[in-house]
């Protein structure tokens, strides 16, 4: 069962030091949130998977990490100055900026005018000031996709690695879109995290590469806790397709507020590394790319049998990290009726995704032994190295259970007296709400298997 509003998920992550508002002591920043002690272990955890599934379990992907400073030339060549913008519309009656799709029926949604202005377009990429005078010759974009430092890192990547075609780079990273109107939470935000793969393929190929990488990152987000009956799949319209795309496939996901992106598998066809390469008209490209002067390197491969070079079409599996955090809430978010007649609230995360892996909780605070007993395991579990590891020293059982219900760890570790004449500890499932005893000794074990299955 997922939560029923949005509010309910905003609630949480405010409460249990998820989510906050930035800078919100001031009156906050709209479209921009910070990421609290539990929403910072969720988010690497979700970044981690992703990671280990994109370069760690695959021999055809490298990962980099690029710079957030762009330099105009780049922007300029992908046809994002000309192209990235959305159509904005001013309320002549309460002076409000709304983004022309985001109107119904003609209506401002703040005030209910019907006196708009006509759309125009607004450029969504937030400019920087590079060097100590500000005189306009000299400037960078905060780069509002991770994309296009993968595509002018190509040949440095296969100049260093071993690599043919079909591979792939991956990245994750901050990008910066001065969106009009951010809105439902953290789903439509200024400052976003990505993570994007660029999979260089051999022209012809791509058809069937684009279908398997759908495949493949439809299943991942099954790993991550989302039921498929919460997936759908959209074939992009041709009228709506970004201007570099052959195809594109959305996974759309059942948020809070309505079936929405949660990622999108784009096949970009030869466009990127042919805007940004050298020698275009030598290239054989089948993209229209605007005339390139100023590359110094051609962005292609080389048969090894034909001698011919090669500019390869690419496969952009993309998602945003804000939204698949909201979704993997959404998804784990559950609140149960207990036979007492109690409500509680429980956060179904996947272990390997859980902020905390397991809570130890001495069953008295003030009882030395017990207490030194909990820190030897809690330490003992931490030294795995599978996540964060708590101490729960708060001296109420029943409060602490219920915590780490909402927070979403999968274990609970008592340590009683039992454990200190026994060597035992009693476990207990956050989903089940069911005890076992274990001994001490064997509950290493039992972590690991818990938290890497």
């Amino acid at each position: 069962m997922a939560a029923e509003s949005m509010d309910q998920l905003v609630s949480l992550c405010k409460r249990r030091g998820f989510i906050f508002q930035t800078n919100e002591i001031y009156g906050g920043m709209q479209g921009v949130y910070d990421y609290g002690p539990l929403g910072v272990e969720l988010k690497n955890n979700l970044k981690r998977s992703w990671w280990n599934s994109m370069v760690y379990e695959r021999d055809d992907i490298e990962g980099i990490d690029s710079s957030i400073l762009t330099n105009p030339l780049v922007l300029k060549q992908s046809g994002h100055e000309q192209t990235f913008s959305d159509p904005l519309v001013d309320c002549k009656s309460c002076k409000a900026r709304i983004r022309a799709d985001h109107i119904k029926d003609n209506k401002c949604p703040e005030c209910g005018s019907k006196d708009l202005t006509d759309p125009r377009p607004f450029n969504l990429m937030f400019k920087t000031n590079v060097g100590p005078i500000e005189d306009g010759s000299s400037f960078a974009y905060l780069r509002p996709e991770t994309a296009q430092q993968i595509f002018t890192n190509f040949k440095n990547v296969l100049d260093s690695t071993p690599h043919h075609l079909p591979f792939g780079i991956a990245q994750i990273g901050k990008a910066f879109r001065n969106e009009i109107t951010p809105r439902n939470f953290i789903f439509r935000v200024r400052e976003l995290e990505q993570m994007e793969m660029e999979f260089f393929v051999r022209p012809g190929e791509d058809e069937k590469w684009h279908k398997t990488w759908t495949d493949l990152r439809v299943e991942w987000w099954k790993k991550q806790g989302i039921d498929s009956k919460s997936i759908e799949l959209l074939n992009v319209p041709k009228s709506e397709l970004a201007h570099y795309s052959k195809a594109t496939i959305d996974i759309m996901y059942k948020y809070p507020h309505g079936l929405e992106e949660l990622e999108g598998i784009a096949n970009r066809t030869d466009f990127d590394l042919g805007s940004h390469t050298r020698d275009q008209s030598k290239l054989g490209l089948t993209a229209k790319v605007d005339k390139n002067t100023k590359s110094n390197a051609r962005l292609a491969i080389q048969d090894l049998e034909t001698k011919e070079w090669i500019v390869p079409y690419v496969i952009e599996p993309a998602a945003g990290v804000e939204r698949g955090v909201l979704a993997i809430l959404n998804e784990a978010y559950r609140v149960e009726r207990l036979k007492d007649g109690k409500e509680r609230t429980v956060l179904s995360l996947k272990p390997h995704l859980s902020p905390i892996k397991a809570a130890v909780i001495p069953l008295k605070r003030n009882n030395e032994d017990l207490v030194n007993k909990a820190k030897d395991l809690k330490n003992t579990l931490q030294a795995l190295g599978l996540g964060r590891v708590l101490l729960e020293n708060s001296g109420n059982i029943g409060k602490s259970y219920r915590r780490h219900d909402e927070i979403g760890t999968p274990m609970c570790i008592t340590i009683d007296f039992d454990s200190l004449e026994k060597g035992t500890a009693t476990i207990r499932n956050r989903d089940t709400m069911e005890q076992s005893i274990l001994e001490i000794n064997s509950i290493s074990e039992y972590f690991k298997e818990t938290i890497i299955n």
